[in-house]
């Protein structure tokens, strides 16, 4: 059995959208693909609000750990998605990559104002990512599809 294509989801802090998106696809590509996120210059943490709102959508993102892009260079990635424009401008080739994709989202992580406010702003960007990497992963589901 071939191995399932690696989609690696790059941003600066691999803080929050980066891990964001990685659980989002996750979910809604199921067992269709492996998916992993990292960053050019990863904060050293998830952000906790970008758990607390995954949360609120049912994923479980606590045992998720800020990765650096160096670990995947050994690995075969297909597919590399950005979601920031400095990750978009570093991003290296990976050995076996097929597929780059760049869509930017804003960083919640420079929310300023109450953690409400804040909440409001990784909420936004949580659903913007949602409504992306939910349409690309049917569309990868719709191309694994046997032709008639």
């Amino acid at each position: 059995m071939a191995e399932k294509p690696l989609v690696l989801i790059l941003c600066t802090g691999n803080s929050c959208r980066s891990h964001l998106a990685e659980a989002i696809l996750r979910r809604a590509a199921g067992d269709a693909l492996r998916v992993a996120s990292a960053g050019s210059k990863p904060a050293g943490f998830v952000h906790p609000l970008a758990i607390r709102v995954l949360a609120e959508i049912g994923i479980d993102a606590s045992a998720h750990r800020s990765k650096h892009l160096g670990d995947f260079l050994g690995q075969n990635v297909e597919t590399v998605i950005t979601v920031c424009g400095n990750a978009d401008q570093v991003c290296p080739m990976f050995p076996g990559q097929v597929n780059r994709h760049h869509w930017g989202f804003d960083d919640p992580a420079h929310a300023e104002g109450s953690e409400d406010e804040q909440l409001l702003v990784f909420r936004r960007v949580r659903d913007e990512i949602r409504r992306v990497f939910e349409a690309y992963a049917a569309g990868r589901l719709d191309q694994q599809k046997p032709s008639r």
